[in-house]
């Protein structure tokens, strides 16, 4: 078998719009094509043996055991291998279970598709189920757990850390949608302008100025000592000399950390005499110079986590430790406790496995024990110096245990420091008596406090702190996402989304768009290029200037990745014609429709698809949709359209030369369309359909009629505002129109156009493209035979697989297959081609550049342009 193909969809995509973190695998099977497993002697044993989890698996069948019966009376190796994908991430401790497999227009060729919760994990489960696959049809060994751990180590690797992803869950829960920004912790919540962004669990309302008082251990504890809040006795020490002195001032036991220290890192604790008081000031000394020496206070650790000045957790942590049986060592009661299915790998599970390092060795050292030591029954043997969870520690919620007079102390320290999100750790006997009556004292406040023992205690009650932390952000009221309008279809997405753009921006919204052109921030161009891939998306939803977002998303990138965002306000289908046919499995029309499709099917159940009623597909769309759906016509009297006005629908017409929004039998005529430039005089039949998708989308947006007509009126079509889109140079002599016209439908609407146009002679420059069908690139020369007296053939861009060669052939038998004569001439390089054009122009002629490089034919031509306005001719 071989893989040919992997990607991961990140958002809704053809498969699922609510499950959008898909890896998607085009796998050929190869020889195995002819062998389904129950022609597979054994396999059916094997797999069983390898996954007896698989049990679960209810498959096609519903029941349980119902993928081990289609393995028993045959099913192909796409499908084994999308189950096992889905098994391995689970017992690798990521549980997830959605899968599909579909066999594609290629024999033995199949798009495997299963969820995944971590990207880079789901990558590495795709070969490493094929692998597996391999080796059960084979019947040879296969270290199954050494992927499992690999998968682990990835997970640890990329993962959002325990505090971020809960707080991202409980975000998702509301339907807040979230961007990760770059490979580390932070986290960017809702779009736009109403973005609030955290890392960890510091978030953007957090004060500078009070991290680095927390993270100043010293300055803290005298602004608590300031306050009257109870601390340790203790200073700073850097050599042996002011160690002493301390020690002399708050006498032994003493506890000795870094300054700078985190997750008890350097920590020594419970030191009663000056040999290892030393030892302790060197080890704390590997993590930074200077050292706090302090009082060892006896009692208990207990973590306070205090929210928005709100106390929401406290948690009493105990040491990693072990019990002694009287019979079993250090070492076997350690590796027994790691055994509990609690404890995993780093932040895998609740608890954390007992790794043995100095600080464990330094323990048992001084009760005189080595890890070969058996312990009494009943005997507790601390492993660690601190109850940091992160090395192996346990908690026990005691949230409700808190006295009052403590829950205000510890409220109070969170305003006194300034943190929004404060841990506080106190040594106590109990928090149940105020800290003044048993002497239990602040040791540290923290910036950054992990939620693990919140979220998921060893012993009571878990606590979701991270709710507060959304309400802290999100407030009643406040709102987390933008508006937002995405646009698709075969032609005009580019001029309806710009036109979109122009209209928002007209209405006071600082906006956001992305076209085949580029990124544009208010009218700004970003980034250059064809952006309308989910990437290009993220990067408007991620600038915290824009307030509203229109988003142009072509086939491509839903095919590779899926949308760039989780739902929209509108979606716009401006048609489906035949384009990219034969690429990426979309072989027809209703493939073709499928994939437009996605984008009106993750539209908001409120919100509006705008699709085009003259469009069979479009209409066929609009029938299975969960929002509100609204058509535009280029006439008001077809059928459909007669339809839906007598049910009351509001639908947007061309009739009589305007541009109407009709209601039931009622019309609003927004502008007559002579006097909305895009349309060229009202001749441009396509460029009045991009104008109707546009209007209805702003009218259902709820923007006033007025409005919608002024900027209708002001929106100027040039190679500025439009590049490429219908770009009309004049010339004393002649004109030149510049169009990205690439497909039959494409060619049809400039056809339309120049029967409109009178000329002494029309000259069009065409080429094809490598990866559309042959029956394309013929039919696009057909139409060219159909609306020019002379045709120049340049061909020396996109290629794509095919020789220039090849391409013209195919593109003067569709000129021969018109029956028209018609003159022709081959020039590849487009340059030479527009320039012979302007050169050899006769008084009156037409030059029609269908360009698929825009830029460089508007450049050429504006060269000329200004030459001929400067020196009077060209």
């Amino acid at each position: 078998m071989k893989i040919i193909k992997v990607q991961a969809l990140r958002g809704p995509n053809i498969w699922s719009i609510q499950r959008k973190k898909l890896i998607q695998m085009r796998l050929d099977l190869e020889e195995m094509e002819q062998f389904p497993t129950n022609k597979i002697e054994g396999f059916r044993e094997r797999i069983e043996a390898m996954f007896p989890t698989m049990i679960e698996h209810r498959c096609s069948e519903g029941c349980r055991g119902g993928f081990f019966s289609r393995v028993e009376r045959g099913t192909w190796m796409g499908h084994v291998i999308e189950h096992i994908a889905l098994e391995i991430q689970s017992l690798a401790g990521m549980e997830t279970g959605f899968g599909r497999t579909r066999e594609t227009k290629t024999p033995g060729t199949y798009n495997v598709v299963f969820s995944y919760t971590e990207e880079n994990v789901g990558l590495f489960a795709a070969e490493s189920s094929v692998a597996i696959a391999e080796a059960l049809i084979a019947g040879t060994d296969y270290d199954l757990n050494a992927d499992l751990q690999k998968m682990r180590e990835i997970r640890e690797r990329v993962r959002l850390g325990p505090s971020t992803g809960s707080i991202v869950e409980e975000a998702v829960s509301r339907n807040i949608p979230w961007i990760r920004l770059g490979t580390n912790s932070l986290v960017q919540l809702g779009y736009g302008i109403n973005q609030m962004r955290f890392q960890a669990t510091i978030t953007c309302k957090t004060s500078s100025i009070a991290v680095d008082i927390a993270c100043n251990k010293e300055l803290t504890k005298k602004m608590l000592d300031m306050a009257s809040i109870p601390v340790a006795n203790g200073s700073i020490c850097t050599d042996e000399e002011s160690l002493a002195e301390t020690i002399k001032k708050i006498g032994y036991p003493i506890v000795l950390k870094p300054l700078d220290g985190n997750h008890g890192k350097g920590a020594s604790i419970n030191v009663t005499n000056w040999e290892d008081a030393v030892s302790g000031l060197v080890f704390a000394q590997e993590y930074g110079k200077r050292v706090i020496v302090e009082k060892f206070i006896t009692g208990f650790d207990f973590r306070i986590l205090v929210i928005d000045n709100k106390l929401v957790a406290a948690a009493k942590r105990v040491p990693a430790h072990v019990i002694g049986n009287g019979k079993d060592t250090i070492q076997q009661l350690i590796d027994t406790t790691n055994q509990d299915p609690r404890r995993g790998y780093g932040h895998e599970n609740v608890l954390t496995q007992i790794d043995v390092d100095r600080d464990t060795e330094d323990l048992l050292e001084k009760l005189g024990y080595t890890l070969e030591t058996i312990p009494r029954i009943g005997e507790i043997v601390f492993l660690k110096s601190t109850a940091n969870l992160s090395t192996g520690g346990t908690s026990v919620d005691v949230t409700d245990m808190m006295h009052p007079e403590n829950i205000f102390l510890a409220e109070r320290i969170s305003r006194v420091i300034g943190l929004d999100v404060c841990g506080v750790d106190i040594m106590a006997e109990n928090l149940t008596q105020p800290l003044k009556e048993n002497g239990g004292v602040i040791l540290e406040v923290n910036a950054a406090p992990g939620f693990r023992m919140h979220l998921a205690p060893s012993e009571g009650l878990p606590r979701n702190v991270a709710s507060p932390v959304i309400d802290m952000l999100y407030p009643p009221g406040k709102s987390f996402r933008i508006p937002i309008i995405a646009v698709t279809g075969t032609n005009g997405k580019t001029t309806t989304t710009r036109l979109l753009a122009h209209i928002v921006k007209n209405n006071g919204f600082k906006v956001g768009f992305t076209t085949s052109d580029g990124i544009y921030i208010q009218n700004h161009m970003m980034e250059k290029g064809d952006t309308t891939g989910p990437l290009s998306a993220e990067y408007v939803l991620r600038d915290p200037t824009v307030e509203f977002a229109v988003l142009e998303t072509a086939r491509g990138g839903i095919l590779r990745s899926g949308l760039g965002f989780s739902r929209c306000d509108i979606g716009i289908i401006t048609n489906i014609q035949e384009d990219h046919l034969g690429l990426s499995d979309i072989h027809s029309l209703e493939d073709l429709a499928r994939v437009k499709a996605t984008v009106v099917k993750s539209i908001k159940k409120d919100g509006w698809a705008v699709l085009n009623g003259d469009d069979e597909h479009c209409i066929k769309i609009g029938q299975d949709l969960n929002c509100n759906v609204a058509y535009f016509s280029l006439s008001e009297d077809g059928d459909f359209i007669k339809k839906l006005c007598a049910e009351g629908k509001t639908v947007a017409v061309y009739e009589n030369g305007f541009i109407t929004i009709k209601k039931g039998e009622w019309k609003i005529r927004i502008e007559r369309a002579t006097h909305v430039p895009l349309t060229l005089g009202g001749k441009a039949k396509f460029m009045i359909a991009n104008v109707l998708a546009a209007t209805l989308a702003s009218y259902l947006w709820g923007f006033k009629t007025e409005d919608i007509s002024l900027s209708l009126q002001t929106f100027i079509p040039s190679a500025a505002q439009t590049p490429g889109r219908m770009n009309i140079f004049e010339f004393k002599k002649f004109k030149v129109l510049i169009d990205f016209a690439h497909n039959p439908s494409g060619y049809k609407g400039v056809e339309e156009y120049l029967q409109s146009v009178d000329a002494t002679k029309k000259i069009g420059i065409i080429a094809g493209v490598g990866d559309r069908r042959d029956e394309d690139i013929k039919e696009c020369a057909f139409i060219a035979a159909r609306m020019f007296d002379h045709i120049i053939i340049r061909q020396e861009k996109y290629l794509r697989g095919r020789t220039e060669e090849e391409i013209i052939d195919l593109i003067l038998e569709g000129i021969k297959n018109s029956g028209k004569i018609v003159t022709y001439e081959i020039i590849p390089k487009e340059t030479e081609a527009i320039k012979h054009a302007i050169n050899c122009a006769e008084e009156g002629s037409f030059i029609t550049a269908l360009s698929d490089v825009v830029t460089n034919a508007i450049d050429i031509v504006q060269e000329y342009l200004d030459k001929e306005n400067e020196h009077g001719s060209v």
